[in-house]
C-alpha cells in the first residue's frame, strides 16, 4: 500500500500545513515537526495494510523572497529524509508575484464578501488602494505552490496503473484532485483525509 502524502502525503505539503494550523494553533510549539510516516500509519485503517511508500509533494520557498521560511523549510525537509519519514520528495514550483485584487471581509465558512466603497474609507499612507466604482482594489502579494497537485495526481495514477499499490490515501482538500481520485477509486480502495477545518470540498464527496 502507498500513502500519498504531501498539500498536500500523496497531497500538497502546503495544503497539509495550512490545513492543520487551525487544529494545532499557529503558535503551538512542536506541531510543525510532523512525522509524516507516523501520521500515515495512524490513518492506515485497512486490515493487515502496511505503509509501503510515502510521496511528499511540495515546492521550495524562494530564499530571496523569504530567507527565514526557506531556512525553516530546509531544516524540516532534511529532518524528514534523515528520519525516513518520507520515501519520495517531489518538488513543484514556488511563485511569488503581485496582483490587483478587491478588498473583502471574511464572512465565515471559507467565504468572502467584497467590500463596496462608501467614500469615507481611510487607509495608511503608502497603501495603494483605488476604487473602480463598485469595489476597493489593492495591489497584493500572492505566494503560491505550483505543480504539487499535478505531481500528486501523477504519482497516484501511475502507481495504480503499474500495480505498485493495492490501496492509497490522499491527504488534501484540494478539489483539483477530484478527477484523479475518481479514477483511482475505480481500481483500488482510495481514502481521502481532509487536513483542515473547512468542510470537505464538494467535488470530493462520493
Amino acid at each position: 500500500m502507498t500513502v500519498p502524502m504531501g498539500t498536500s502525503p500523496y497531497g500538497p505539503a502546503y495544503n497539509l500545513y495550512y490545513g492543520m494550523r487551525p487544529h494545532c494553533g499557529r503558535g503551538t510549539p512542536g506541531w510543525r515537526w510532523l512525522d509524516i510516516r507516523s501520521l500515515a500509519s495512524s490513518l492506515c485503517g485497512w486490515k493487515e495494510a502496511t505503509v509501503h511508500r510515502i510521496v511528499y509533494c511540495t515546492a521550495r520557498v524562494d530564499q530571496a523572497d523569504d530567507p527565514g521560511a526557506y531556512a525553516d523549510q530546509d531544516i524540516y525537509l532534511k529532518a524528514l529524509r534523515e528520519r525516513g519519514s518520507i520515501d519520495k520528495l517531489e518538488l513543484g514550483r514556488y511563485v511569488s508575484r503581485s496582483k490587483k485584487a478587491p478588498l473583502a471581509r471574511d464572512v465565515g465558512k471559507g467565504r468572502a464578501e467584497v467590500i463596496k466603497p462608501l467614500g469615507t474609507e481611510v487607509f495608511p499612507a503608502g497603501i495603494p488602494v483605488c476604487s473602480d466604482g463598485n469595489r476597493l482594489m489593492a495591489q497584493v502579494r500572492i505566494r503560491e505552490e505550483k505543480g504539487s497537485d499535478v505531481n500528486v495526481a501523477t504519482h497516484l495514477v501511475t502507481d495504480i496503473l503499474t500495480s505498485a499499490v493495492e490501496a492509497a490515501i490522499v491527504i488534501s482538500n484540494d478539489s483539483d484532485l477530484a478527477l484523479p481520485l475518481s479514477i483511482a477509486r475505480q481500481s483500488v480502495p482510495t481514502g481521502t483525509v481532509n487536513p483542515g477545518t473547512n468542510p470537505l470540498a464538494g467535488r470530493f464527496v462520493v
